[in-house]
This record gives C-alpha cells, structure tokens and sequence, in this order.
C-alpha cells in the first residue's frame, strides 16, 4: 500500500524526480572518486614526496568535492519540493474523500482518526518520500560502487565485505520486523487519545456540571499511558538499531586495520590501498545506515500508508449518479413516497411507509417522541442518507438521480445542532451565498430575530466567531444558523428542531416573521421538525410519527380532536403552551 501512495502521489512531479536522479548519481560517483584520490595523493605522492603531484591531485579532489556538495544541495531541494508536493496532494486527496462520506462512514470511522489519518499518517507518508527522494539512488549506487572500488583496491580484503554485509542486514531484518506491529499499535493508541481529548474538550461544561474532573484525568491518563508505553516499546526497537550498525561497523575498521595491516606488512598492499579499502567499507557500511534509518521510517509509514488507502478506498453509501439530472422545471416541490429507511444490521426500520408533500407556500410540521425517526426524515432529503425503500422527490426528480451540487443548491438546512464556522458573524451568514449584500444580512438577522444581539457586539457583523460557535449562547448561535439559512434563499426550508434553544416569545416572533417573509409570499416550501406544540401548531399539516410510522395527520385542532399520541404530546406540555 505504502509503494502505491508513492508511486501515484510522486508521479506527477516526474521532471523533478529525474533531476534528483541524476543529481544524486553524480554526486554519489564523485563521492566514490574521492577515495581512489586519496589513496593515489599518499601512494604516489606522499611517499614519493612529489609535492606538484600533490597540489595537482589535491586540486582534482577539491574539485570532485565541490561538484559532489553541489550535486547534493540540488538533489535535497529537488527532493523536498517533490515530497511536500506529495503530502500536499495526499492531504487534499483525504480531505476530498472524507467530503464525499455520508454520515455513516464518518461515524464508522470516527472523527478523531480522520483527523489523525489526514494530518499525522500523511506525515509521516511524506516523510519517508522526503528520504526516499533523498537518499533511494544513493544508497544502492554507494553500496555496490563501494564494494566495487573496494574490491580494486584490494581483492585480498574483500571478504571482510561478503561477510559484514549480510551479518548488518540479519540484524536490521531482525529489529524492523520487530518494529512494524509496534508502530501500527502506536498509531491506533494515537487515536484513542485523540478520540478522549477531543470529548473533553468539546464536553468541559458537562465534565465541570457533573464534577467528574477527576475521572476524565484520569481517563484520558490511562489512554495517555497506553501510549506511551507502546511508543516506549517501539522507541526499544528503533534505538536498538543504531548500536547494532555501530557494533558491526566497528568491528568491521578493527577487521580491516588488523589484516590489511598484515598484507601491507608482507608488501602485499601500499598504505593508501588500505586507506582507501577502509574509505569505501565505511561508504559501503554508511550506506547501509543511511538504509537503516530509512527502514526505520518505513514500518510506521507503512501502517500509516494501510489507514490512509483505507479512507482513500472507502467509497460513501452515498454514490453520486451516473447520469445526473442537471435542470428541473418546477421549484419548491418536495414529495416523500412510501419512504423507508433501515440502518445496516438493523432488525426494525427507522422509517417505514413515511408519505408527505409540500408544496411552495405551504409548511409540513412533523413531530413525534425521541427516537421517532424526525431527524431521519429531514436527513434523506439532502441525501446525507439514502432512503431503502420508497423515493424521495425534489421538484419532480427523484434525489439519487440529482446532481447533487443542484440538489444541495436548492435545500436550505439547519440543523438540530448549530454549528458555526471560525470567522466573523458577517463570513458565517455569507456561508451559502458569497455575494450577499450587508441589507441582505441584515433582513436575515431581522427575520430570525437576531439583529438586537448582533447590533450590541462591537463589530457588529465583523464581530468574531470561534470555532462551532462556542463564543456566542445556544440559542445565539441558533438563530445565526438559521439566518445563515434565510440569506441563502432556497426553495425548501428544513428546519430540524431548529428552534428548540430559543424562549418560547422569541420562537413565535420568528416564526411569524418567517411566514410573513417566506412563506406567505409562495417563494419556498417549508418542513419543520419540532418537540414543541407551540413551533408547529401553525403548520399547514402536521405529521405525528411514532416508531418511524405516521400515526397521526393533519392539522392542529383536528389532531387534537381525534389523535391520542398527539393529545398525549400536547398534555404533556401543558394547556396553557397547547392554548398559546
């Protein structure tokens, strides 16, 4: 998986990854040279005392050099752009895909670990592609032109080479198949704290409301020691390799200077001989640490790579047509027939037989119990879920044979839960429709009851946001989302329990403002998802679902004359609230 990341990600940066080639190429043969120079400087030089020919053959060398540090500078740079390009594009690719995901395989995943997967895991990808484009033509060329240049110095000593060798690699097999299985492990404990922190953070009212400081510390200790005692046991591993390099390297320069000593003793080798043998054994065993330390990057990329082609493999429930509809004629029109919907390994349906229209200037209020299937129902006609069974129809065409830019243009949702986006009030509202003008803004907050609030900030519409909204109150950041909504002017409002944050004198004013603003003037259709009988009693029909089935139809007073679920609805909220 790790090898099919990096071919499809580095492919297009083709030009720069011929560069590095010949780059390194050249300045791993200079590299290769300098030790033959060397060798011939004290053979024929030193020894000879002919200091010309030293300056002559030193000039040479300083040259070799120069090219060589040349050669290398250019291939890193050459090697960097091309592997934060990689990682650049690898992210984007991760985030596109987990933009297509319906709600199903967010929840599958869990928010955290796509996190973690889009961030730390493409890190450490694009790291070992930055080593790769470094050091993946140096290493082989060094290794075997090594041994190569060794052997012509001295054919005598190169056993030293075919033993070495393979004892190093025995080592290095031995740690790295140690290492993957730990690495993988660290990656998944990386989750869970990402996973525990994420709560605690997004959950500290409810921690400190319950007092339950105390267990979240301690366990977000137990996640946060989990981890460190598999990085731990993965660190072991990779801090064992470096010893073990040094050890066989070590007693590889003793093995030389010992029998080398010998042959040149016997006058069966010249002194620079042995310095240059001994030069290319250490090119030869630094090549094979330069290996190393890439190996020790590959099995933490490697399982990196494995969650990162998982999200890039995972296609969403949500599949986009393969002949998409791209005009409709009518507008507003939206028609649920004999819809149903089952979550997979689901015994029982969330909803079952489920028919409704609305049209533009109408509004359909549905209400029932928690766990009824309200939420479901709005979610299938945005296609965040696909109904399986049934069809959902918007403006004459059913959703799955929508292209869904047409079908997303045409559905203004708010949602149970508001969110807000890191910004200001004015960029939040400006969200569905860039080009909206500050009066557009304003009428929207007038409509959806927020304009005194946003007038009392000190910016105003430049007034700051964090991220989800956290700095403004429930029912602030309600009324934002919704006139975010209203600036966007679709033809089918779904409001799901949208108002549920708000005091019930704030509600009505919205509402009535709504109908006055929207619905009175037949511009759009309207589906209101409500607990409250006070939000929906003015519905143009009223839809009251019980375990995912419509048990109750029509308006206000005529469920109330004839539907128990609805009366019982009604009486638990109160005559008072009912009569309002």
């Amino acid at each position: 998986m790790l090898r099919r990341l990096l071919r499809e990600y580095l492919s297009p940066y083709q030009g720069w990854l011929t560069a590095i080639v010949l780059l390194q190429l050249t300045a791993t043969v200079a590299m290769l040279y300098l030790p033959s120079l060397n060798a011939d400087i004290i053979d024929n030089g030193i020894a000879q005392g002919d200091t010309g020919y030293i300056v002559r053959i030193g000039g040479v060398m300083l040259a070799v050099s120069l090219l060589q540090a040349v050669c290398s500078m250019a291939s890193a740079w050459y090697g960097s752009q091309a592997a934060m390009a990689c990682g650049r594009d690898l992210r984007a690719a991760v985030f596109s895909r987990i933009g297509t995901f319906s709600s199903r395989e967010v929840g599958r995943y869990g928010a955290p670990s796509l996190i973690t997967r889009a961030t730390n895991d493409v890190q450490q990808v694009q790291m070992l592609a930055m080593m790769t484009c470094l050091m993946a033509v140096t290493i082989p060329i060094m290794m075997i032109g090594g041994v190569v240049m060794a052997m012509r110095e001295d054919f005598g000593l190169s056993w030293l080479v075919v033993v070495v060798v393979p004892v190093l690699m025995v080592c290095i097999g031995i740690v790295v198949s140690q290492m993957i299985p730990a690495f993988r492990a660290v990656q998944e404990r990386l989750d869970d704290v990402n996973r525990v922190l994420r709560e605690q953070i997004t959950g500290i009212r409810v921690v400190r409301a319950f007092v339950r400081e105390p267990l979240e510390t301690e366990r977000f200790a137990r996640s946060n020691d989990d981890l460190t005692a598999m990085g731990v046991k993965a660190g072991r591993w990779m801090a064992a390799m470096f010893p073990l390099v040094m050890a066989v390297s070590n007693v590889a320069s003793v093995g030389v200077i010992w029998f080398g000593g010998h042959r040149v003793d016997n006058g069966q080798m010249e002194v620079g001989a042995l310095t240059a043998f001994l030069a290319y054994l250490m090119q030869i065993l630094m090549s094979v640490m330069m290996g190393t330390f890439m190996l020790m990057m590959v099995p933490r990329a490697s399982v990196s790579a494995d969650r990162i082609a998982e999200v890039l493999d995972t296609d969403s429930t949500i599949a986009p047509p393969t002949d998409p509809v791209r005009e409709v004629t009518l507008a507003g029109h939206l028609d649920l027939e004999d819809v149903g919907f089952t979550y997979p390994g689901a015994e029982a349906p969330v909803l079952d037989g489920i028919s409704l229209t609305v049209r533009p200037g109408r509004t359909v209020a549905v209400i029932g119990s928690t766990g009824a299937g309200k939420t479901t129902l709005v979610n299938l006609v945005p296609r965040l879920l696909d109904a399986t069974a049934g069809r959902v129809v918007v403006d004459g065409v059913d959703v799955r044979d929508l292209e869904p830019e047409l079908l997303w243009s045409r559905i203004g949702l708010v949602p149970q839960r508001a969110f807000l986006f890191t910004g200001t009030v004015a960029s939040n509202l400006r969200y569905g429709n860039p080009d909206a003008t500050d009066e557009e803004l304003w009428r929207a907050l007038e409509i959806a009851q927020a304009t005194d609030f946003v007038r009392a900030m000190p910016e105003q519409l430049g007034a700051p946001i964090v991220q989800g909204g956290t700095n403004v109150s429930g029912g602030q950041r309600q009324r934002l989302a919704i006139a975010r909504t209203l600036v966007r002017r679709p033809e089918i409002y779904l409001f799901d329990d949208a108002f549920s944050a708000l005091d019930v004198a704030t509600d009505a004013r919205l509402r009535a403002a709504l109908r006055a603003e929207v619905i009175a003037t037949g511009d759009a259709a309207v589906v209101i998802v409500g607990q409250r009988i006070a939000t929906i009693r003015d519905a143009d029909e009223i839809i009251v679902l019980e375990d995912g089935r419509v048990v109750g139809r029509g308006t206000h007073e005529e469920l109330l004359a004839d539907n128990p679920t609805y009366r019982e609805i009604a009486a638990s909220q109160g005559i008072a609230e009912v009569a309002a």
